[in-house]
């Protein structure tokens, strides 16, 4: 495999194509799964009909045109780089974003990559005695993830496409109303789009990983949840009410020290969180809720959001 001439027909840089050929070296990769068995397993993992309707399109068959041997190339060692990092828990690139206008198999491609880690996944779950319901629960996330990058016309997958190789290498759990990311010295909270954040909702998540995480990861100690997020920063209390279910969730958290963390711009986050936009001028995004209008508000008043990371104890 020429890397050069392959970086060149993919379209990306040599170095992101250097990274997969290092990280993947010759570790197995995984099959997909029957191309009949694909509608189910699509629609298990919460894949709404459009998208499911492009993957089912766009599948790698054995002599599709729409297949080079570099994207089968990619697709093979990338699953591989994922497969090979299962148990661990870090953020993990599975390969370079792809110009996704070339047509299904280069706008999918990590989705197919996903797909083959499905049974990786479910394996690395049940060795750890994690029921079934939790398993599809968390792993569903994708569907939840391809509706967002299309409400977002294509803006939000190459940032999604590194997230879901969490759950594929098994350090996401989605327990209630929170996904719980396992690893480090605590478990780190993250928040679905998945209806209101309730402290009643919060409560019984907290509940269950106490007991969860000590039942099947029984050689792992932690002592805090943790999280990194625009919706600790305190400037939202110059907006919403104190009984609101953010400032509500924000109190819980002891707030380390502010540092500008790299490679990270909270205003683009909150215009992604908020608006699942990162293109539309700011005096024509909606209004209807108070988070709205304070994020907007504070953007306007050329103010900036910032990244905010806290702890509790368990």
């Amino acid at each position: 495999m020429d890397l050069d001439e392959t970086a060149a027909r993919l379209g990306v840089p040599v170095a992101d194509v250097e990274r997969v050929h290092r990280l993947a070296g010759d570790h197995p990769s995984a099959p997909l799964p029957p191309k009949d068995d694909a509608p189910a397993l699509l629609d298990r993992l919460a894949v709404r009909p459009d998208d499911a309707a492009e993957i089912m399109d766009g599948w790698p068959d054995p002599g599709s045109p729409l297949w080079t041997p570099e994207l089968r190339w990619l697709l093979d060692r990338s699953t591989a780089l994922v497969r090979a990092d299962v148990g661990g828990h870090t953020w993990l690139p599975p390969g370079p974003e792809l110009p996704r206008e070339r047509g299904p198999a280069w706008r999918h491609l990590y989705v197919y990559a996903y797909l083959a880690l499905v049974d990786v996944a479910r394996g690395y779950h049940s060795d750890h005695g994690v029921a079934d319901a939790v398993t599809w629960t968390s792993l569903a996330d994708l569907g939840r993830n391809l509706a967002v990058d299309r409400r977002m016309r294509g803006e939000g997958w190459p940032v999604m496409q590194s997230w879901l190789t969490l759950h594929a290498r098994g350090a996401v759990y989605e327990l209630g109303r929170l996904q719980h990311h396992r690893g480090g010295a605590t478990i780190d909270l993250h928040i679905p789009e998945a209806g209101p954040l309730t402290p009643q909702a919060i409560d019984a998540s907290l509940d269950e990983a106490r007991a969860f995480f000590p039942r099947h990861f029984p050689d792992e100690h932690y002592t805090a949840f943790a999280c990194g997020s625009w919706l600790l920063d305190p400037q939202l209390r110059e907006y919403l009410p104190e009984d609101s279910n953010i400032v509500r969730f924000q109190r819980r958290f002891e707030l380390e020290p502010y540092e500008e963390p790299e490679g990270l711009d909270a205003d683009v986050e909150v215009l992604r969180f908020v608006f699942r936009t990162l293109t539309t001028p700011l005096d024509q995004l909606p209004r209807r809720t108070a988070l709205q209008r304070a994020a907007v508000d504070h953007l306007r008043a050329g103010r900036h959001w910032r990244w905010r990371r806290g702890h509790f104890p368990i």
